[in-house]
Formats: structure tokens, sequence, C-alpha cells
């Protein structure tokens, strides 16, 4: 997740939410918390591993009894740095940021392709993202560089997370439409929008995903899936069990969300990862144990691949040579 900076009316919404942290603890619990979970969103950066060492990250997700974890690097090899110490837990994929600011200026940024091809060739990232299409930022989709990645997730069978932030549905219809054969994840299922209109873009475009990481109630606090008690709200139930095999969950674990990727303060986010995932784990026990272990598990571990050694770097990963653990992890 990259936001810019909240406004301060935002912000006050946003603070009068915080009582519900206390509340969190009263709502009704069905699922296991020792179940284990995929986290599709998962951040490690520059001004995170100043709070968080990698070692206290890897011990926070087996904490929270994570699976596996889909980890984006700021700059990517951060990632790297993850999996070299739980390498049957996380799953890096490539980022093409390298500093704050890339967040909105990526799209333009022609020497992206060739370093994006130079990554995959690696074998050692298993996605794209997060990319973020903003409004007031967003080039149009047809330019070389959106294009080029989109069809480089395609050519190497990798899955690409797509962060779009725009009021209106037209423009990510359009663009998955163009790129069937891309697999796309939709981060925060669009964010500030409502679920009649991400059910919109799901029935348009059947190469799409999307997860709900911040979707709780201290970061998209205009936009809750969650009612203040903690039930799912039924629009987002109705959509959930629409599609139960297109939705997955995620942390996103930044904070604070008012100061992100500044020069001068930290990210703390990995401090409160246990109540980002406490969240999504109170609401997936309010759906039936088949819906609610597809969303859990099962569907990450369908879309995010992660083979064996020996597949030869320099092409796109085969089909059918993952190895899994018990848990539902996934080993090379």
């Amino acid at each position: 997740m990259l936001r810019p900076a909240l406004t301060g009316g935002a912000l006050a919404r946003t603070a009068t939410l915080f009582p519900l942290l206390a509340g969190l603890s009263l709502l009704p619990f069905t699922s296991r918390s020792d179940e284990p979970l995929a986290d599709v969103h998962v951040h490690f950066k520059w001004n995170q591993a100043e709070v968080t060492k990698k070692e206290e990250a890897i011990a926070i997700l087996r904490a929270n009894d994570i699976a596996f974890a889909v980890v984006i690097g700021l700059p990517a090899g951060y990632a790297l740095d993850l999996e070299a110490l739980a390498p049957e837990m996380i799953i890096p994929i490539w980022s093409p940021y390298r500093v704050p600011t890339d967040w909105s200026s990526w799209s333009f940024d022609k020497d992206v392709l060739k370093r994006a091809r130079e990554a995959l060739d690696s074998g050692r990232y298993f996605g794209i993202g997060e990319l973020h299409l903003m409004a007031g930022f967003a080039p149009d989709w047809r330019t070389p560089v959106i294009g080029g990645l989109l069809d480089l997730a395609a050519e190497y069978d990798l899955p690409l997370l797509l962060h779009t932030e725009i009021h209106g549905t037209s423009y990510l219809k359009g663009l998955c439409q163009a790129h069937p054969q891309t697999r796309i994840l939709w981060a925060h299922a669009g964010g500030i929008l409502s679920a009649d209109r991400v059910a919109e873009v799901i029935r348009a475009c059947p190469n799409l995903w999307v997860e709900l990481s911040a979707r709780d109630p201290w970061r998209y606090v205009n936009n809750p899936i969650t009612g203040a008690s903690g039930a799912l709200l039924p629009e987002w139930r109705a959509l959930i069990e629409s599609v139960p095999d297109r939705v997955m969950v995620g942390s996103d674990p930044v904070w604070p969300v008012e100061h992100l990727d500044s020069w001068d303060e930290p990210d703390s986010g990995w401090e409160h990862y246990r109540r980002f995932v406490r969240f999504h784990r109170q609401w997936l026990g309010q759906l039936e144990p088949a819906v609610a272990e597809k969303l859990r598990i099962g569907n990450a571990r369908a879309l995010f691949r992660k083979p064996r050694p020996g597949r030869e770097a320099g092409g796109p990963p085969g089909r059918g040579s993952e190895k899994r653990t018990e848990a539902g992890g996934l080993v090379r």
C-alpha cells in the first residue's frame, strides 16, 4: 500500500476509529487463530528495516501462523533478504521502485522493462508489483511501460499485483481486458470502491483476482468491509460468496498511513502486524468453512507458484513444478 498523505478530515475520521481496537477483542471469532494463512500483500522496506530487523519480521510471520507471504521489497532486494531466512515461507515479487517517489513515476521510467526482464530472468522473483496507478498520476495504460510490464507478467506466467485508486471502473476494465493472459491481483479491491463496483470489475475481467488488505478499521476507513461490530457487511459477504475463488487476504503492514515513506519517519507497520491479520481472521470466521479456507489460503496457493530448484533461469516458469509443505507453504 502506498498512498498520498491523508487530509486533516481523513485523519480525524481515522482517529475516531481507534476505540475499535479494544472492541475487536469482543467480536465473534469462530476461526482458529492457528490455521495457516497466506498473506498476499506484505512489504519489507528500507524505512521498515530501521524499526524491524529481517529476523524479527520472519519471527512475526511465524508467530501469526503465516503459511506463506508474498513480499514486496523497497528496493526489490529487501524481499530476497527475507526469503534467504525462510525460503519455504517467503515469495518475493519484483518491484520497480528504488526510492520512495517511484510509486508515482515508475510508469514513465524507460529503464523499467529492461530491469524487469533482468530480474525475472534471474529466477528469483515470482510475481511483479505492487504497481500503483493513481488518479492524477497514472498515464494511459496503453503506454509502453505499463503495457510492457503486463506483457512480461504474461510471458513469464507470473501474477501482477496492481493498485488502482480511481473512482471509476473503466480504466481497470480496459486494462485487464486488453491483457487477458495476464493474471492480475487487484490490491485492496480498489481501496476506494464499493462492493458493487468491485463486482462489476470482477465480472468484466476473468483474469483478475482481488485481495482485501488495508480494508480494515484503520486505513480505508471510508470504505469498510465490516460494520462497527466487526460483522462482514452484507454487500461484501454477497460479493465474496458469489466469487469465492477470486478473493484473498493480506496485511499490508504499513504504518502510520499519513506518513508513508517519508524520508524522516520510519515505518512501524510490522509492529502492528498481529492486529491487521487478526482483523481478517475474525471476519473469515463468519464465513462457511469451505469458503473461508479458499480466502485464507487456497486461492493464494493457486495463484502464486514457486517452483523447485532446477528450473532454468531466463524463461517463463513451468506449471506443475511446485512442491508444498503440509501447511500450504511453497518451497523451491
